[in-house]
Parts: structure tokens; C-alpha cells; sequence
């Protein structure tokens, strides 16, 4: 079935080799436990590059779009611990976006992940719109099971790394994501039907392989 989720918390950073035995255990040990466990958090997913950049990817879906501006959310936002603040300080090239799942069709989440990083033009947004969903066709390929749009909110979509005030430039970035069990089914759709018929709005594609994910379910297992 499509996506039961509404919201997504998408975040993707770069962290240097020297320190990415920690980061990743922070990451595996302690932080999708601790966000999956936030009222309204339904799973976690994380990934590491095959083609894209930054290297590592993490999805955070939500039963609704509110639960990311939740009083649940901003306090564990407010509230890192030490091994948070020690990791986050050290991200690089951080994107994070805040987004409203606006389309979701197939069943299923792939091992294979295709990420279409768009920055859609003032008043082109509806039209954009909906040249992405015409592309659910894609689906009928072999090795593409899901294909889901992102639509960020720009109040709420800023690197945790950027000074206050700031607005990243990416804040109204949308993200076109393709599941797939076939890294040259989902590159091959990237470059047929997005780097090929986009243009400026395309900011960038990259494909990404599934480490592992976290659902609220798994926490209640012992």
C-alpha cells in the first residue's frame, strides 16, 4: 500500500571518515530509537550513498504533518543529549526537510532508494505537481515498487547546523523519492524522466541502499 504516513522528516549530511565509527553507532545505538519513540513517529529509515551526495540518508515518517511541529518534537529538539550534540556538530553539507507527503502510490519500501531533489519556480508549483505524478507510471517497471512526493515546508525546513534566523536555501525544496529493488531500474527512471525533462527546477538525483529501519512496533520488543 502507499505510505499510511503524512509527514516526513528527511535529513542527509556528509561526516568525516575520522569520525563516522561514531556517528554511526550514535546513529544505530541511540537517535532512531529516540525519534521513532516520539508521539506521532511511526518509523525510521536510514541509508548510506551508492550514487549521490551527501553520503548518509535518513527518512523519519509521521501519522501527520503537525506531529513535526509538535510541543513532543520541539522539546526533543530542545533537548539533545550529549551524543547528539557531539555528532550534530560535526554534519556536513546538512540538508533536513520538514515535508507534507502530497502523493503516494505502489506498496512497499524498496532496498534501493532514487532521491530527486527539486526546487520549484514561484507559480510553477501546480504544474510541477503534477508532471511528478504523471511519472506513477513508473511503477509498472520491473525493479520500482513505490514512488512518493515530499513537499517541503519552508518555516520548518533548516539544518540544524545553520546559525539561527538563517533560511536555507533549499527551505521550498520538494524530493521525489523512488523505491526500488534494482539500482539500474531506479537510476534508469531518474535520468529518463527527471534529469532528461526537468530542467532548472532539477537541483539533483542520487540513489541510496537501505541499512536498516525502525518502526514503533519494534520498540515494544524485548
Amino acid at each position: 500500500m502507499p505510505l499510511a504516513a503524512q509527514g516526513m522528516l528527511l535529513t542527509s549530511m556528509d561526516i568525516d571518515a575520522a569520525d563516522e565509527c561514531d556517528f554511526n553507532r550514535w546513529y544505530d545505538r541511540e537517535h532512531l530509537a529516540e525519534r521513532v519513540a516520539i508521539d506521532g513517529f511511526l518509523e525510521a529509515r536510514r541509508y548510506v550513498a551508492l550514487d549521490a551526495v551527501p553520503k548518509y540518508l535518513a527518512l523519519y515518517a509521521t501519522a501527520t504533518f503537525d506531529v513535526l511541529s509538535s510541543p513532543a518534537y520541539r522539546m526533543a529538539l530542545a533537548n539533545q543529549t550529549e551524543w547528539s550534540n557531539r555528532n550534530i556538530a560535526k554534519f556536513k553539507n546538512m540538508i533536513r526537510g520538514v515535508a507534507r507527503i502530497t502523493a503516494s502510490h505502489g506498496q512497499g519500501r524498496g532496498a534501493i532508494l532514487g532521491l530527486v531533489r527539486l526546487r520549484p519556480r514561484a507559480g510553477n508549483q501546480e504544474h510541477l505537481r503534477s508532471a511528478i505524478f504523471a511519472q506513477r507510471d513508473l511503477l509498472l517497471r520491473n525493479g520500482l515498487v513505490s514512488m512518493h512526493l515530499l513537499e517541503n515546508d519552508p518555516a520548518l525546513s533548516r539544518p540544524l547546523t545553520d546559525p539561527p534566523r538563517v533560511t536555507s536555501p533549499g527551505a521550498s525544496d520538494w524530493f521525489v523519492v523512488i523505491e526500488g529493488t534494482d539500482r539500474t531500474a531506479v537510476r534508469t527512471s531518474m535520468t529518463e524522466r527527471f534529469e532528461s525533462t526537468i530542467g532548472p527546477e532539477l537541483i539533483s538525483t542520487g540513489v541510496y541502499a537501505l541499512l536498516w529501519d525502525l518502526t514503533k512496533s519494534d520498540l515494544s520488543v524485548t
